[in-house]
């Protein structure tokens, strides 16, 4: 799929008035330069993003479309460390209050200038309760976003707060252009849905700009030609939505597309085999689990899910279904996090004790339940703990749902059980722990097991403010234990990031949060 721009071929056909300019713009092509011609680039997704406003959206192929448009303040490189992006620079001045100095040379695709007005709107809005932004955990702890001049940005918070950099390097704190946000509250005062408009209009400052969309079908963002910084090597990007696994292997083999992603760890093999293809692997920040409702019984007891958990051989399944490639997951928290522990103790595999802990709570005879799975892979997964648990008596419906209405099912609270996965975009275990497990954020923000827990909300709300980083790690070590042996979810495996690319392309990166990094392919 990879098309250089047609006067390009139509010179070359020709062989006539385009002798010197055309070599030039051949060797411009075949380079990558941006500035003269560049690729389209097709990337096949198991679904299109949920939305295109970063203040509504925190689900992975939002996010994976979303990062191509927008910028941040501060952003991670490929080496996973912190450095300005939009601010120039930045740097704490008091133990509440972090000074953001601006670039001067940024304006957004519609025009509109990037300035200190924008940077307040934007972190004004997502943390607006009339928005109602599900994103509005990761900035609760700003007190006050001051203006000082132009381009210099004051960001008070009500306590100190380590962890501010990393958070406004998450997606939720991308900067949308103060033109469409207007445009989004004069919506909301004529009574229309807040969360809309930039969704209909999304204008950020990055690299690749919004072209169009076809509703369930595909989204084309084409390369900002203004760019404040290096252009992107492609001219557009067409992400389409293919949800079978067999399907989006066959357009990486035809050449209807250039990426695909996600690739089923059975599929390596079959991509590798493939004639002008590979599957790429990459470390990543995820865990993937097994999700109770603990609004629901019998899920409400903590001694069915610890059951359940015991039931649970997680080797047999990256061994048997994975094709041995994931990690085992016995904490909360991925490797690649701050925060890991080596140290805490895991719900170990006994298939005896879990029976006893069922014939205490008065479940013996078992009872029957609905998992909730969105892919092929939880879906084999999830056949394979309805297996286990026959032995415990417990009947399993497995109901699989396309992602827009597994998010909203989930996040509703309508599920029983349901297999989920959670990135730690910022590597940093309050991103890790807060959402999923603070009960602040029942549903859409993180917490689909609707958890609840006083003292790891308080040994979450405190690391938050803890400025000694020791003390920091051992809150949150403190609350992955409690965490682990209430179970309102089991961890079953921590993810390799597994893509299937065209053979000629060159330059792929994705980040341990899954997002992929598409400004360099070529």
């Amino acid at each position: 799929m990879k098309k250089v721009y047609l006067f390009l071929l139509i010179c070359i056909l020709a062989l006539a008035g385009c002798t010197d300019d055309s070599n030039v713009d051949e060797q411009a092509a075949e380079s990558g330069d941006p500035s003269m011609g560049g690729e389209d680039i097709g990337f096949s997704l198991q679904a299109l993003p949920s939305s295109l406003d970063p203040h509504a959206a925190n689900d992975g192929y939002s996010l994976y479309v979303m990062i191509n448009i927008y910028e941040t303040l501060v952003r991670m490189n490929q080496d996973l460390e912190l450095e300005p992006g939009l601010a120039e620079s930045y740097e704490q001045v008091d133990d509440t209050t972090w000074e953001f100095k601006l670039r001067e040379d940024v304006t957004f695709h519609d025009g509109s200038p990037f300035n200190a007005e924008v940077v307040k709107a934007n972190l004004d809005r997502v943390r607006d309760p009339e928005v109602g932004s599900p994103l509005e955990f990761l900035f609760t702890e700003i007190e006050e976003v001051e203006v000082v001049d132009d381009y210099t940005v004051n960001i008070h918070t009500a306590r100190p707060f380590a962890a501010l950099p990393a958070h406004l390097a998450h997606p939720g704190g991308s900067m949308i252009s103060k033109e469409v946000i207007d445009q989004d509250y004069e919506n909301m005062e004529n009574g229309g849905q807040p969360l809309t408009e930039v969704n209909a209009n999304p204008v950020g400052t990055g690299f690749f700009e919004f072209e169009e969309i076809a509703e369930g079908d595909h989204i084309t963002l084409i390369r900002n030609e203004d760019y404040w910084g290096e252009p992107a090597s492609p001219a557009s990007v067409t992400f389409k939505a293919v949800p079978e696994d067999g399907t989006r292997i066959a357009e990486l083999s035809t050449g209807d597309a250039d990426l695909i992603y996600p690739v089923n760890p059975s599929d390596v093999e079959r991509i590798d085999s493939t004639d002008g293809a590979r599957a790429e692997q990459h470390e990543s920040a995820s865990m993937s689990y097994l999700g109770f409702n603990l609004e629901k019984e019998p899920f409400d007891d903590p001694n069915v899910r610890r059951a359940i958990a015991m039931a649970i051989d997680k080797e047999a399944i990256i061994n048997e279904m994975l094709e041995g490639i994931p990690a085992v997951a016995e904490t909360p928290l991925n490797p690649t996090v701050k925060g890991y522990s080596e140290d805490l103790e895991p719900i170990d595999h006994d298939m005896e004790a879990a029976r006893s802990l069922l014939e205490e709570s008065g479940y013996a005879d078992g009872f029957t339940a609905e998992i909730i799975v969105r892919d092929r892979t939880t879906s084999d997964i999830a056949t394979y703990i309805q297996q286990a648990l026959q032995e415990l008596n417990i009947t399993l419906e497995i109901r699989q749902m396309e992602s827009g209405a597994y998010q909203e099912y989930t996040a509703n609270g309508q599920h029983d059980m349901f297999m989920g996965s959670w990135g730690t975009v910022t590597l940093d275990a309050d991103y890790g722990l807060y959402p999923m497990f603070h009960s602040d954020n029942h549903g859409a923000p993180g917490n689909r097991t609707f958890y609840s827990n006083e003292e790891v909300d308080t040994l979450l709300d405190e690391a938050r403010t803890e400025t000694d980083e020791a003390a920091r790690m051992q809150m949150y070590e403190d609350a992955q234990q409690i965490i682990i042996d209430e179970a309102p979810l089991v961890p079953i495996y921590h993810s390799v990031l597994l893509a299937g690319i065209n053979d000629e392309l060159e330059g792929y990166f994705q980040y341990p949060s899954s997002f992929p990094y598409l400004k360099d392919l070529q």
